[in-house]
Parts: C-alpha cells; sequence; structure tokens
C-alpha cells in the first residue's frame, strides 16, 4: 500500500448540525482513517444570517491525493447528506467537507483568516505556522477566541 497522506478537513453544519458532524465523520471514517478529532465548535454565520454553524477538524488518513479527496471523498459524502451546491455559497447546509491542510500544504488559504478554520485546526497541529501570517496556530487561536464569539460545544462523536 502507498503512503498515507494526512488530510485535514474543517467540517461545518448549520443544518441539524447536532446530527450530521457525527454522521460526517462516521461517512469519512468508512473511506479513511480518521486519527484525529478535535472539539466542536459554535460560531456565527458567515456571509449571511441564518442558523449559527458547528464546525469541528478532522485529521483523515489515505492513500489520495488532494484532487481525489475532494472529489472521491468530501463531494460525494456532501450529496450523500443532502448538501446542494449552487452560486450562492452562503446558505445553510447539512455539510460542509473542506480540505485545509494536505500533509504540510495549506490549502483554501482563503478561508485560514477564519476563526471557525484556525481554532478546531490549532487543537490538532498547534505549532504549524499560518501560511500568510508566519505565526503559529495555536498563538492566532487563542487571540482569534478573543476577538470573535465561538463557543465549545459538547457533542458526542
Amino acid at each position: 500500500m502507498s503512503d498515507l497522506h494526512h488530510v485535514y478537513l474543517d467540517l461545518g453544519s448549520n443544518l441539524e448540525p447536532e446530527k450530521n458532524i457525527p454522521l460526517a465523520i462516521e461517512l469519512l471514517q468508512n473511506v479513511g482513517e480518521v486519527t484525529a478529532v478535535s472539539s466542536v465548535w459554535e460560531t456565527e454565520s458567515v456571509g449571511y444570517a441564518g442558523p449559527n454553524f458547528l464546525n469541528v477538524c478532522v485529521l483523515l488518513r489515505t492513500s489520495l491525493d488532494a484532487e481525489q479527496v475532494k472529489h472521491e471523498i468530501n463531494r460525494p459524502i456532501e450529496a450523500q447528506m443532502g448538501r446542494v451546491r449552487g452560486e450562492d455559497k452562503y446558505v445553510p447546509r447539512p455539510i460542509d467537507i473542506d480540505i485545509v491542510l494536505f500533509d504540510e500544504t495549506p490549502h483554501n488559504v482563503q478561508t485560514w483568516n477564519q476563526a471557525f478554520v484556525i481554532v478546531p485546526l490549532a487543537e490538532l497541529v498547534p505549532e504549524f505556522e499560518h501560511p500568510v501570517l508566519n505565526e503559529k496556530l495555536t498563538n492566532l487561536s487563542d487571540l482569534l477566541k478573543k476577538q470573535v464569539w465561538m463557543q465549545k460545544k459538547a457533542l458526542k462523536i
């Protein structure tokens, strides 16, 4: 078997998130090895007035490359769970799964200024440096938790 990649995924949901976050993690476990899960964090919607989101970061180990993860794991799980992608990306959703870090390579760098990405990711890789700010994630997480409303949620995963 080829070497396994370390894929850090951000999972977010604001439609029945208490049900959908654990379900998404279960589905990920069926296609790879989930070896770490951050705390679940509640944040306000970004870009529109809608239900609050729950976000979590998971570490998935897989032999697939980043494009394969996106198209063979993330998108099919999102579709299976009822996610409909349209022109408006700011709509409530049962699940959103994004690659934020593939091995040591940051993905979706435009989302790396969002507390809902940095805070859960910092729990899993606290010493990793932000790709733009060159600051350790643990330091950025501490700062963001003071600037943005978010709270840790007790959710059985």
